[in-house]
């Protein structure tokens, strides 16, 4: 094997399983800084022994082992002792722990990162970045926040776990409320990080975890909303993109939607909606499940209730208001009442990062080419291309562009 298809499996290896080493390694000693460092010392490793001896059987279990071994010898030298363990002797590792025991050390980490000792807007990005493996950086564009900031932020947040003692156990039941909603937004935000992803691995991994989730509190209606949201979306998977350009949704071959997903998806939100007290307001993972369940309902009646989810994200700014709904609002406002008045709608909009953020552009652009108004359009569409960074949506925009020089000329 050559060190390039080494890096390359090491790398498959650590996003598909960071966050169950990070919270297997990290879950008795308290100390998540030192399981990160110990793994990347681990990962170093695979690269230095798996070109010569092959890749082990068991790749989780082989860094898990080195790692812990890592851990091992920092501890020794924090003790002025000698070491003799070396990295690449540990080509036969024990099997990895059983799935039960990797989803129980995942669950504690999850609610140890929710904690209510450690400041509320650190919880989540915490949250994705030692659970489910983001970067600083992926963190913080999706937070609108300078990256050197969110770095600091999170350091500071996995001093105070080690410091405060906070311990890695699942908490009671009554312990819920005041840390499940971090853990669900969390769980969401890695969907939206991968959703898009031709392997999926984190997204695959968030849409599993939502499931358990909603398993161990089924009276929780968000918990309910969140899995039937994110099933809603993984429905459509098969059609979302073709030949590596992104689909808009309302221009999937609904064939190719899961509609048994579907079903499962319409039921749990129905369930959310009865576990919810009475005449409260649907919180934000259900309503935006109800929007993917009108998306959905195309598959039946053939076409798209523009209408409806034009209330629906009027429902949603009300109760929720947030850059991604007001943009999403004026989109569907653009398809039901017309270019113009999405248009307006996006010029009333006054969230900070409004103009480094990519979906106001592509609905802008949309607004003005429908309108007619080519030169502005094509402005913003190099607006939305410039800031767009996954491929499929990058594609799309791209074609959007190219379609409308040829108006144009």
């Amino acid at each position: 094997m050559s060190r390039r298809q080494a890096q390359a499996r090491a790398e498959d290896v650590a996003r598909a399983a960071y966050g169950k080493l990070i919270a297997m390694l990290a879950s008795r000693s308290g100390d998540i800084i030192a399981a990160e460092d110990a793994l990347a010392d681990a990962f170093v490793a695979a690269l230095k022994t798996w070109p010569d001896r092959g890749i082990p059987d068991k790749p989780e279990a082989w860094l898990l082992t080195v790692a812990k071994n890592k851990r091992i010898d920092q501890a020794r030298r924090d003790a002025r002792l000698v070491i003799t363990d070396e990295a690449s002797d540990m080509a036969d590792a024990q099997a990895i722990q059983p799935e039960e025991t990797q989803l129980d050390e995942r669950l504690k980490l999850l609610f140890v990162c929710a904690h209510p000792a450690l400041d509320e807007g650190i919880r989540t990005p915490l949250m994705l970045q030692t659970v489910l493996g983001l970067e600083a950086e992926q963190i913080a564009k999706a937070f609108l926040i300078n990256p050197a900031t969110m770095a600091q932020r999170l350091v500071r947040a996995k001093k105070k776990i080690k410091s405060a003692g906070i311990p890695f156990v699942v908490p009671e039941p009554e312990a819920y409320p005041e840390r499940m909603g971090a853990v669900l937004e969390a769980v969401y935000g890695a969907y939206a990080a991968d959703w898009l992803e031709s392997d999926g691995e984190l997204s695959h991994e968030a849409f599993f975890l939502s499931n358990i989730l909603a398993e161990l509190d089924p009276e929780n209606a968000e918990a309910l909303g969140l899995t039937a949201l994110i099933g809603f979306i993984e429905a459509r998977r098969d059609a979302r993109i073709d030949d590596g350009v992104l689909v808009p949704v309302p221009e999937q071959d609904v064939e190719l939607w899961d509609r048994h997903l579907i079903e499962r998806s319409a039921s749990l939100l129905t369930q959310a909606s009865l576990r919810r007290a009475p005449n409260s307001v649907p919180g934000r993972f259900q309503l935006e499940a109800a929007i993917q369940s009108v998306h959905a309902a195309r598959s039946v009646t053939g076409q798209t209730d523009w209408r409806a989810l034009s209330q629906l994200y009027t429902g949603l700014m009300q109760a929720y208001p947030s850059i991604g709904g007001a943009v999403g609002r004026a989109a569907v406002v653009a398809e039901d009442a017309g270019p113009a008045e999405g248009l307006k709608m996006l010029h009333v909009i006054a969230f900070d990062g409004l103009d480094r953020y990519q979906p106001f552009h592509a609905v802008r652009a949309h607004c003005l080419a429908k309108l007619g108004q080519t030169a502005n359009a094509a402005e913003a569409y190099a607006k939305a291309i410039s800031l767009c960074t996954d491929p499929p949506s990058k594609q799309w925009l791209e074609k959007k562009m190219s379609d409308l020089r040829k108006k144009m000329s």
